[in-house]
């Protein structure tokens, strides 16, 4: 067997949960919730449902590539950033297939063996698996009150680091950073080294303090801005996300970056979604509902848990996080744990939550 290179071999490869039927079948169970993996509980826009159906019935030209610069989707995208005061053009957007590729592409165009790229621990595991990917090394700063410490973050950049890759809001915690120690962060990130900006959360956040990161991208600093379609507009399926950075980042990335590498279907319904504004409204009203709900709920068990700008929700145990998740799977409810005593729930529709907390409560009063 062809031997891979020894940082590749070593790298934990990330495991997705099994299919819901499949778990079902295996513990014998029925008409399980899935709140594990922050998706929308809501589902897609009808409008991009639409959109697809006719496309569907219609045209299906499927036998010819996508178009490869996503022309109408970047139009759309580059609309809706004009609308609120931004000037954002096409060869300052980049398609992904999710914002999770955008961040692989990121590293494999600026890192090599022995560069470094910052984050904080924990957050996305993505991160430091593709810095090892290329034989980089991951430098990470712990989290303070369950947020970046963006000022020791600062500290930890070097001569070595090309990345340093910020999850506002942070997964998993949920928690956010706010624009004053975000604007301090930037004024010491030296030139050369590229600040990339996961916001996967972006439209679930409440904050008033939230920084405008778009603003140092119109400023000309060295930044990648990822969201995505997967989370609020509820397209998680069809894996398309985008980034926002100077045109020069951006043509570096794209001699990386796969042609065609967001399909027909993705940029279709993504340009439907947006376009779809009452569907995003009722997605975050949902989710806030049921953020408050939560909360109330929580407070009631005295179980602890930090405060969100996300679709999720980081709960604090007593108790083994382990046998909380197999407790609450033979329940039919699918979380996820995220340390001994740590678990991360998707807010989910009013009757999936409820089904949460009666199912926690009969853990809780177990154990």
């Amino acid at each position: 067997m062809i031997t891979p290179l020894e940082y590749v071999s070593a790298i934990k490869p990330y495991v997705p949960g099994k299919p819901v039927a499949e778990l079902e079948r295996e513990l014998g169970i029925k008409g399980s919730v899935k709140l594990a993996s922050n998706e929308n509980p809501l589902g897609p826009s009808r409008k991009a449902l639409e959109a697809l159906k006719k496309f569907m019935d219609t045209e299906y030209d499927l036998h010819r590539y996508p178009e490869g610069g996503g022309y109408y989707l970047k139009n759309a995208l580059s609309g809706k950033f004009a609308e609120r005061g931004a000037k954002v053009g096409h060869d300052e957007i980049i398609l992904g297939n999710g914002s999770n590729e955008l961040l692989d592409i990121a590293v494999r165009t600026f890192m090599g063996p022995g560069d470094e790229a910052v984050m904080a621990r924990p957050s996305f595991i993505v991160y430091s698996m593709a810095v090892q990917s290329v034989g980089g090394s991951s430098i990470e700063v712990p989290l303070t009150d369950f947020r970046h410490d963006l000022a020791k973050m600062a500290d930890a950049v070097t001569k070595k680091t090309k990345l340093v890759f910020i999850a506002n809001p942070n997964n998993p915690t949920g928690a956010g950073n706010k624009g004053d120690e975000f604007r301090q962060f930037m004024s010491r990130v030296p030139d050369g080294v590229l600040v990339v900006l996961d916001e996967a959360y972006y439209e679930y956040v409440k904050d008033p303090e939230y920084p405008d990161t778009i603003q140092y991208f119109m400023d000309g600093r060295d930044v990648l801005v990822l969201r995505t379609f997967s989370k609020a507009y509820g397209l998680a399926g069809l894996r398309v996300g985008y980034g926002i950075a100077k045109k020069e980042i951006l043509s570096e990335m794209n001699k990386v970056r796969a042609p065609f590498n967001t399909n027909t279907l993705a940029q279709l319904a993504a340009l439907s979604a947006l376009n779809d504004q009452e569907h995003l409204r009722r997605s975050v009203e949902v989710n806030e509902q049921g953020k408050q709900f939560l909360y109330k709920q929580l407070d009631s068990l005295s179980i602890r848990y930090v405060p969100t700008e996300a679709n999720f929700i980081y709960l604090l145990l007593d108790i083994d996080a382990r046998a909380v998740n197999e407790a609450l799977l033979r329940m039919g409810v699918i979380i996820r744990p995220m340390g001994p005593k740590e678990i991360r729930v998707t807010i989910g529709l009013p009757e999936e939550n409820k089904r949460f907390i009666e199912a926690l409560k009969t853990v809780v009063r177990n154990a």
